[in-house]
């Protein structure tokens, strides 16, 4: 038998961060329960089986923290949510929704959008050296960012290095126009990115005049020891062997590391093997390291680089 719920919602704010943007979590909720959702006004209608309907309102429910008090909600959090309810998960739920590990200078709040986003920034204030490996999308640069930038501003580090090899996607630098630091530049633009989010955009040349700040290729790293500095690798994939040992060896005392790479998106020569691959092999079991992997589910970007990345997934498997 097919009959509806109404569920009240306190009010305009509340009932358009539930509908999401052009209503897209709606279709995520009818999609992730069967049911037929329908929102009018401060009214959601949900119509179905009485299973349907009880997984709604109880999905629905879930969610009540964030859109009780108009916070955006997005598909991720519908699915966590989803997750969570499957698998008896729902105070691990609510701790991870109440859980913000900053605001961005516009005030937005940034929080782990998944179970296994949370295990790695757990992983990251507790472990010296942590490898975070997963598709485009996961938030694997960005949640570092903010862990390092929150220490920065603590004064728990002096120093907050971010790196990455300069490695082309299918273009040589020779080609590029300017000197060395405007070549190299394109490829740490997202991690200025991460940075513009917290800092304000004026301060930091300022802050990398004096050192505070370095933004810089890999090769920079050879021969120096990084004491008290929290150190971002990104784009680890495309690392040789050498030098991801060489910015391995280079942690100092009151240091604290995190490797980023997808392992399905290397630019290195078919021949090379990838600096984060062997890593992984050589030091899964070694004390003190910390290996976290984010999968397609992860994925916080537009909904359609989940679809992207799963199809790749499955052409590759075939």
């Amino acid at each position: 038998m097919v009959d509806s719920l109404v569920i009240q919602l306190p009010s305009i704010d509340s009932a358009i961060a539930l509908a999401g943007e052009r209503e897209e979590n709606l279709k995520t909720l009818a999609q992730q329960t069967g049911a037929r959702v329908v929102l009018r006004g401060q009214e959601l209608f949900i119509s179905g089986t009485k299973t349907q309907r009880d997984l709604s309102n109880r999905l629905v429910m879930a969610l009540k923290d964030f859109w009780s008090q108009g916070k955006p909600i997005s598909g991720v959090d519908i699915l966590t949510a989803r997750h969570a309810l499957d698998t008896q998960r729902q105070d691990d739920l609510q701790d991870l929704q109440q859980d913000v590990l900053a605001r961005t200078r516009r005030g937005e709040e940034v929080r782990a959008k998944t179970f296994r986003q949370r295990q790695y920034i757990q992983a990251v204030r507790t472990h010296d050296l942590t490898f975070c490996i997963g598709p485009a999308g996961t938030g694997k640069t960005f949640l570092a960012a903010v862990l390092a930038v929150q220490a920065l501003l603590a004064n728990q580090y002096e120093r907050l290095i971010l790196t990455r090899p300069a490695v082309e996607a299918g273009e040589k630098l020779g080609f590029l126009p300017g000197d060395l630091q405007q070549k190299v530049n394109p490829y740490l633009r997202p991690l200025y990115d991460a940075l513009y989010e917290f800092i304000d955009p004026e301060k930091i040349p300022g802050l990398m005049e004096r050192g505070v700040i370095e933004v810089a290729p890999i090769a920079y790293m050879r021969g120096r020891t990084l004491n008290n500095s929290f150190v971002i690798l990104d784009e680890a994939q495309n690392t040789t062997p050498a030098q991801m040992k060489m910015i391995l060896t280079r942690l100092g005392f009151r240091s604290r590391m995190v490797v980023t790479g997808d392992l399905t998106q290397t630019d290195l020569p078919s021949h090379q093997s990838s600096g984060l691959a062997v890593a992984e092999k050589i030091l899964q079991s070694v004390e003190g390291i910390a290996f976290c992997h984010l999968t397609k589910a992860d994925v916080i970007r537009h909904p359609l680089v989940q679809r992207i990345v799963s199809a790749y997934e499955q052409y590759e498997k075939n």
